[in-house]
This record gives C-alpha cells, structure tokens and sequence, in this order.
C-alpha cells in the first residue's frame, strides 16, 4: 500500500490502517493508534470551495459527509457517529442518486465551506525590532523588514516596535513626525497599564482568562466587534500604532532608515542591555486590545541574548556564559527558571488572544529561545535561527515567509489561517487521548474523549490554533475502548471527523471538514494488522511522543522507553523460531521501523549533547509542526551518491558509502550537505572540470548542486548549505554528514584492519546499526 497516495486524498496518515476490534487487542499492538493531519493541505482532488453553511447534526454537530444515510425521497439523513436522523435544509430538494452535493459524493470525504458572513479585518503583523546590535547587522535587518512590506498585500495591518534597553512604540498615524512612545524594559507592565499609557482602549472580552496550553482549560476565540462602519473597534482604537501598508508603508520606511543602534551606553566587557521580555510583552498587549478576536502575529527579529530582567537568560558581564544543557540539568541556571515563568506567562495572553509569536534569532550567541519555546510552540509560530541578519537563512527564510499568493484569481493574500480551531468527532468504538502540535485545549467535554488517557494536550475534543499553514501537521492519538466481550458486527467501519474552522488569509471565514472511515479486524489476525502499518508515520508519532516526554522526563528513561515499545511491537509481529535470532524478519511493511528507531534514538531530538539549549528548542519545534515526509527527513536523512559510472541513486545511511569517487548529498531537512570524496576533490582542485574533454565531470560536480539547490528553493525554513570535502581544508565540515551516517565502521574496527572497500571510518564508542539489530532480536525472540 502506498501510504503517501493515502495522504493525498485527506492530508492524513495512520500508523495503523486496519484496528483490532477491542482494547485489550489495541494494547498487544504497542505501537499507538495515532494519525498525521495536515489541516490545510493542498488536495488535487478537493472541489472549490463551497459557499454555504455545512448541514450539523443535532445530536453530536457531525457534519453531513459521504458516509450519512441519506433518504433522498424523505429528506433526511442517519448520521453515522450517533445513528441520529436529521432533516435536510429546504436548498437540498433537488438531490437525487445522480445529482449529490460535494459533500455527498462518495470520492470527496474532505470539503471546504465559506459560510456566508463579513469578511474579517486583514492580519495584523507587528514588527519587533532588536536594536542592541551593530550598524551592519541593523541595516540589513531594516532592509528585510522593508522588503516585507514590498511582499505584502497592501491591506495588511502592520505595527513597529523597536527595543533596546527600553521599548520604543512607533506612531505610524505621524510617522512624518517620527513619534513614538518610550517605556521601560525593566518594568514588569501588566498588560492593561500598557494599554493605559498608550492611550488603547481595551475591547471587552479580550486580555483576562486564556486558553490552556500545555495544562489548563481555556475560552473560545474572541470574536472580532464591528464598530461604526463595520470597522474593527480594537483597530480604530489602536490605530495611530497600527496601520495598513498601503497607508504607512512610506512613513514606516521613514522610520526605519532613521533608526540607529541603541544609544544605551554599554561598558567594556558587558552585553548590551536587551529587554526582549518587555518588548515581547508590550507587542502582545497592544495586539490584545488593537487585533481582538482577529488573525496577528508578533515578529520578533532578535540579535542576541535577552540580558534585562523580565525574562533575562545570561547576565551583563560577557564571562557569564549563557546556560547549556548541563547547567540547566544541575540547577545552575539562574535565569532559567524565571525567564521560563516570564515567557510562559506572555505566551498565555498571546494564546488567549489567539495571536502568534514568531522568533527570528540571528546571533553567533544563544538568544534565550530555550525560554521562548512557549511563546513559539504554544502559537504555532516559527523558529528561525541563523548566524546573522545577512545570512541566507535568515533573509531567503524571511522572504518566503511573507510571500502572498492570489486566491482563486483574486486579490493576493498571505498563505496562512488565524484564529483556527479544530474538533474531532468519533464513534462509540474509540475515544482521542489527545493531540500533539502547535495547539492549545479548549477544554470541550464530549463523548469522543478519552476518561483514562492522555497522550500530549488531552481531556478535550477540542483546541485552538492560533495560526496555521499549509505546512502545519497535529499529531492525534487515540485509543479504542469497545471491550473484548461486544464484538463489532463484521463489515462494520470506524468514523473520525476532522473539523477546521479558521480565518482565510483573504478573509473569509472557512470551515474545512474531513471525515475518514476504517476497517476493524480481529485482534489475532497478525497479517491484517502488519498490512495497515505505516511504519514512516508510526516512527514520527512515536517521535513526537518522546519530545513530548522531555518536558518531564530524563532523557535515559525515554531511550528505555523507546526500546521496550520496539522490543514488544517486535516480539509481537515478527516472525521467528524459538531461541533461533538468525530466523527473525520482519514483514515489508515493518522492516526499516527499528532502523527508523536506530536513528530517532540519535538524532538531535533525544541527544542533546553538541547542541545548545536554543539549538534543541528549535529542532523540536520543527519536528512538532512539520508533515510525516519532513518528520521523518529529521530523524533519518536521505543520503545520494553520484558517481561518472552510474546516474544518482539514494545509497544507505551508513559510513560504508563514503568512497573518495563519490559524491554525496545529504538531505536531513536542517542541514543540505554536498560531499566529495577525495578523489573527486583532487579533480575538482587540480582544475579537471574546467577541460572541455572534462565535460563529464563538470557535470557531475554540478548535479547534487543543482539538486541541491532544488531541495533549498522548496524548503521552510531555509536549510544550511555545506559543502565539504572528505579531507584537506574543507574535511572540518564534513561532520555534519558523519554524524549522521550509520557508524558500520569506527576508528576501533579500522585499527584492526575490518572495514570495507571504503577507507572511510568514524571516531565513535556508538554502536552501529547491525549491533542494535542483533541485540534487538535477540531480546525480542526472548521469553517476555
């Protein structure tokens, strides 16, 4: 089965296509019954969008799908969650067995509605600006904040905030003027005091009580009011702070040439003084009263480490190093724990408002995103971290973040939803333990939900996105609860019911439904089970599960974690004779799964060692928002060879394919690797591929670039590019691709003479891939 097509015609993946019929068998197959869900993905075979109200049922709010009943002479419909019978709406008189709706017809299980209503106000967008770097680093960054303006379309709304050691708020009403509002970044405003000093009116409704995040119940989004003229009443009151593009965008590129490093005097050998909390915390207030109940996003564009208490992470005197892993684990981080407290508190106003928080980190140094991770993660924001504001990552990232696409041949509008919600309706079979992603719960009771567990953001049907995009997936789990002694009629299907309700980037509210139906199988019937098993998706759930675990859990207890769930699942599925591990194998459909938990146990995930704490909060974010394609990129890269004898081909993941006439491109999402082998290296210096006669091998070194190039052009955020040779000058870059390769060899096995026809080894104590799978079998045929 070809689960990627699967994908194509709802944007989901299953790690198990076919469910055992009761609980105690769901129990028996380890791995969790979880789905990929993609909201907003881009479907081939999705009809336009329909411009009417979905038809609800009144007993559960399913909405009318393929799957119904439906009594075309009377006019109504059986809905399959809770068998309830509902009327159809007068409009459906003229349906027929030849004449169905899109909602109806068979093949279209996902359709998208844009009720008849207003059109919400545009997007705001309110630019954070960190002054407290150098004139080069400030320029360029100005320069990409103008050009984001160029990018926009001209009715978003847009809002500057600058920063240093105190919080400037820009008047783009007199940006002629040049005016703006000064306030202290060491004073822990509360949000309505911001508000009072700068003369915003708060909406009602808005700015008290808020979503739950990670641990806590939460309203519903504040609904947008319509003041005279229908215009937005927090925007009318917030207006002299923000303003459409197409009105301020002369004024606020005024403001912007004008700006200069921050004048704070800083002392030798001290950072400058950086209030990012503050800045943070004013930025979100001011959406909280001006852009109540409407999509907004905070772009904080950041350039060192917040160094000013609300929210500092390092102290002023630049021998203070700024915490690692190991401070942290030993309680030697003194900022840590109130920075966390800080942001985490920002970032709950921000999620009550349903506003996002975007972090764009360039520095050489960590910034504090470790701390930030709530305010990202909790949002649906992004990360971007690179090296500076000149930098290719930072500048091709920024660029295509704010890239606007036409909608259906209308006027341009970003690619991206606000103020989204999303609900899963079950049936009686099966309950949704919960939901790992860019989400905050809603807390809605209901009988889809689980009562005993509770896997990520659970207790709930329902969560908050406060923004989404076409890339962003959830992770959903679930479990199944029909007990052993109430067998499930045969022929009978499972039902889950995906409803995304969410601002158009034009606008328009839209409701996004897709409803997906699934086979049960008897609990014994090993061969059905392995059939189903997506073995790429089961892998990233897993994965998100055990990220989810280090926010309270050692590291050491979840590798234990992972290894018991692989050591059953094998124990269950493969087949073997007793006592007998050469006799283990695993059915297609599961081979690579333990090699898939070989690299997920050292990837960047699991293993924070050689990387920063804002390195790992980036990396995790990434692995919680991104499809299983991508998801699955992080954990085990896709490695290429190409060679003059042969066109490219993928070649395994190991140290073996190292061969100095090789050329070899590593793809792990974060980093895009081009590696020579040293031969090839040596033609390239010598200047082979400059001969005519040597066209071949200009070809050839110009092929995983180009490929390379490709892969860059399509990916958010912008990858690292290295090129690297396997020795000489260059071989300091080649670590990248080496540790992620396979170490079928290391410098114990070369000593001894036992390596293969690669000359290539690795420094390393890590076992290799063929260790792990004999110890795995070993303990997998062992008596449980």
């Amino acid at each position: 089965m070809d689960f990627s097509q699967v994908e194509e015609h709802d944007g989901a993946r299953w790690s198990w296509m076919t469910w055992p019929s009761s609980r105690l068998d769901a129990t028996r197959c380890v791995v969790p019954f979880g789905c990929m869900y993609t909201p907003l993905k881009k479907l081939a075979r999705m009809p336009g969008v329909l411009q009417y109200e979905p038809v609800v049922c009144k007993t559960c709010s399913c909405v009318l799908n393929p799957y119904a009943r439906v009594d075309v002479r009377s006019l109504q419909w059986a809905c399959p969650f809770c068998y309830s019978r509902n009327p159809l709406p007068p409009h459906y008189a003229g349906i027929s067995e030849t004449n169905l709706p899109s909602e109806l017809i068979p093949d279209l299980t996902t359709v998208e509605y844009a009720p008849p209503r207003h059109a919400a106000p545009p997007p705001v967008l309110c630019f954070v600006l960190d002054v407290c770097v150098s004139v080069a680093e400030l320029d360029a960054a100005k320069g990409y904040v103008v050009k984001a303006l160029s990018l926009l379309p001209p009715d978003v709304i847009v809002g500057l905030i600058t920063f240093g050691r105190n919080v400037h708020v820009h008047v783009l009403a007199e940006a002629e003027i040049g005016k703006a509002y000064v306030l202290r970044g060491d004073k822990p405003y509360a949000a309505d005091a911001i508000q009072r000093l700068l003369g915003i009116s708060p909406v009602p409704g808005a700015g008290a009580g808020g979503a739950k995040s990670a641990s806590g119940a939460g309203a519903a989004p504040v609904a947008p009011s319509a003041g005279p003229a229908g215009r937005h009443v927090g925007l009318a009151a917030a207006a002299r702070f923000l303003q459409p593009v197409a009105e301020c965008e002369f004024g606020l590129t005024s403001v912007l040439e004008e700006l200069a490093p921050d004048a704070w005097p800083v002392p030798e050998n001290q950072r400058p003084q950086r209030a990012t909390a503050g800045a943070l915390s004013v930025a979100v207030a001011v959406l909280e009263s001006g852009a109540a109940g409407i999509g907004a996003r905070v772009e904080l564009l950041l350039g060192g480490p917040a160094t000013v208490e609300p929210g500092a992470v390092v102290a002023l005197e630049q021998g203070d190093a700024v915490r690692s892993h190991s401070d942290i684990d030993k309680d030697n981080a003194p900022f840590h724990k109130s920075a966390l407290k800080t942001y985490d508190a920002i970032a709950a106003r921000a999620v009550n408002a349903g506003h996002t928080v975007d972090v764009w980190a360039c520095a050489l140094d960590q910034v504090g995103s470790y701390e930030m991770k709530s305010c990202v993660d909790r949002t649906g924001g992004v990360f971007i971290q690179s090296e500076s504001f000149r930098h290719p990552m930072f500048k091709r990232s920024f660029e295509k973040f704010f890239q606007a696409s036409s909608v259906d041949g209308g006027a341009p509008a970003l690619d991206m939803g606000f103020q989204a919600t999303f609900e899963v309706l079950t049936s009686r079979e099966f309950k949704v333990t919960g939901v790992i992603g860019g989400v905050a719960s809603l807390g809605k009771a209901s009988p889809s939900v689980s009562q005993d567990v509770e896997v990520g953001i659970g207790g709930t049907s329902a969560w908050r996105l406060c923004s989404l995009d076409p890339n962003t997936s959830l992770a959903i789990y679930f479990e199944v609860v029909n007990q052993h002694s109430t067998p499930i009629p045969e022929g009978q299907y499972r039902y889950v019911q995906y409803t995304t309700r969410y601002q158009h980037g034009s606008g328009q509210y839209r409701i996004r439904v897709s409803t997906i139906a699934g086979h049960w199988t008897d609990g014994n019937n090993v061969a059905d089970l392995a059939a189903g098993f997506d073995q790429e998706a089961a892998a990233v759930l897993l994965a998100r599960m055990a990220v989810y675990k280090t926010e309270n859990e050692e590291a050491f207890d979840i590798l234990r974690w992972v290894d018991r769930m692989l050591i059953r699942l094998c124990a269950r599925f493969a087949s073997y004779e007793k006592d007998a591990p050469d006799t283990f194998a695993l059915s297609p459909n599961m081979s690579l799964y333990p090699q898939f938990m070989f690299n997920l146990r050292r990837s960047q995930f699991l293993q924070v060692f050689n990387s920063s704490p804002d390195e790992t909060a980036f990396y995790r974010s990434y692995l919680n928002r991104e499809n299983t394609t991508n998801g699955l990129l992080m954990i085990q890269p896709t490695l290429m060879a190409y060679t003059l004898e042969a066109p490219p081909e993928p070649v395994l993941l190991d140290v073996a394919s190292v061969l100095p006439n090789r050329l070899l491109l590593l793809d792990s999402f974060f980093y895009v690797i081009v590696f020579h082998g040293d031969s090839i290296a040596q033609w390239r210096k010598a200047g082979y591929a400059e001969q005519p006669e040597n066209e071949h091998l200009r070809l050839l070194l110009q092929a995983p670039k180009e490929d390379a190039a490709a892969i860059l052009e399509e990916r958010f955020p912008f990858a690292r590019y290295i090129e690297c040779d396997q020795y000489g000058s260059q071989a300091s870059q080649a670590r990248f691709l080496l540790a992620k390769l396979n170490p079928s060899v290391n410098h114990h096995a070369a000593e001894t003479g036992a390596s293969s026809e690669s000359d290539a080894f690795i420094f390393t104590d890590d076992v290799s891939l063929q260790v792990f799978m004999d110890h795995l079998k070993k303990l997998a045929i062992a008596p449980q």
